[in-house]
């Protein structure tokens, strides 16, 4: 196997891995609307993913950077081409960071409610966003001789991308639900099952339909293989999730993203970007790689620093994998009583609560434990 193929599995794991993490993640964002009932449930969901959410964001940075150092052509074209699209995810993840970091400074209502709002949509639309990018890339593009991109926006508002959007959309927030589950006590963890189900049934429709529509254009054996492990491990998910076995729920939602990922990759390759206009004109492994020697030096540096964030980020799961409650959250402060945030009141003592380590129980809406 040459290099530029081995670079090319290795980029497909790092947006696996993005999207398995950053997906409980945005689903998370986007259950503070559709499962949370008032603000200390609002609070609890926040502080679920609190200690992890800015670590999982690494994989994109990490994706985007091999992008770049190894397929050069590649990423050139994607980030000219999807310019409009990736600049709204890339505001919204900024939105989301300080919306994380500021929503607890104040103890105002209306201050921290405009903030909430600011979680759901800058969870929502990336979630939804990176559906219909990678629907594109899969589809193929109007990329020329040059290998530029030449058509517009619009263009990659087709209908097979935005159906990749709905499947991520629903796919991410399934995860989240689950996550939500296996990171809750209570009634909330109750209701987040129940919602888990409906989201499970729409996001298997959606799934088998994208993922079909996929095979049926694209694929072959090995795709088909993928496929089948992703519906399966959906329709696993769903039953593992009824029986209130979180964790298995959680580790099957995974593997649903984990193959459908894998499936559009397969697809894809040995193109990294195919034209809609002429399959000469498309960007492959070859034509859009970085010298040997570039991909040599990567290679290297990758096998050095990749066991390293995989062990730092596994101990801060380790760390924080207690389950929370509203019981664990402390009431809000009236407003004017303390220059101290209300939020970052809640540090629980561990003998108060002693299923939860008090770092896990601390209201950690400010983006991580204090």
């Amino acid at each position: 196997m040459e290099l530029h193929d081995v670079w090319f599995v290795l980029i497909a794991v790092l947006w696996i891995g993005y999207f398995f993490l950053e997906g409980f993640d945005f689903g998370v964002g986007v259950l503070t609307k559709l499962l949370a009932r008032d603000r200390a449930e609002k609070r609890v969901l926040i502080n679920t993913i609190g200690p992890v959410w800015d670590g999982n964001e690494v994989w994109l940075l990490s994706a985007g950077g091999a992008t770049f150092a190894a397929f050069p052509e590649w990423y050139a074209t994607l980030f000219s081409g999807f310019y409009l699209p990736l600049l709204l995810i890339l505001l919204c993840l900024i939105l989301r960071g300080v919306a994380f970091e500021y929503r607890a400074k104040r103890p105002d209502e209306r201050w921290q409610t405009n903030w909430e709002h600011t979680i759901f949509w800058t969870s929502l639309l990336p979630a939804f966003l990176w559906g219909v990018a990678f629907g594109n890339i899969v589809r193929g593009v109007e990329i020329d001789a040059r290998k530029e991109y030449v058509g517009s926006v619009f263009d990659l508002l087709n209908p097979y991308a935005l159906l990749g959007g709905l499947v991520t959309l629903t796919l991410f927030t399934f995860h989240g639900t689950v996550f939500t589950a296996l990171k809750t006590v209570g009634d909330i963890r109750l209701r987040a099952r129940k919602l888990a189900l409906a989201l499970g049934l729409l996001t298997a429709v959606l799934a088998l339909g994208f993922l079909g529509w996929t095979q049926a254009d694209n694929g072959d054996g090995a795709s088909m293989v993928a496929l089948v492990v992703a519906v399966v491990a959906l329709l696993a998910a769903l039953g593992a999730n009824q029986l209130g076995r979180e964790g298995w729920s959680f580790a099957l939602s995974g593997l649903t993203i984990v193959a459908a990922v894998a499936m559009l990759f397969l697809t894809l390759f040995p193109n990294v970007m195919p034209s809609s206009l002429d399959d000469d004109w498309s960007l492959t492994v070859t034509n859009a790689s970085s010298s040997p020697y570039t991909l040599k030096i990567m290679t290297w540096c990758a096998g050095i620093a990749t066991p390293v964030v995989l062990l730092y980020q596994s101990w801060t799961y380790w760390v924080f994998r207690k389950r929370i409650g509203t019981q664990h959250i402390a009431p809000d402060l009236p407003h004017g009583t303390s220059d101290v945030p209300s939020d970052s009141a809640a540090d629980v003592p561990s003998d108060s609560a002693p299923d939860v380590p008090s770092d896990s129980a601390r209201d950690v809406s400010a983006g991580r434990a204090h």
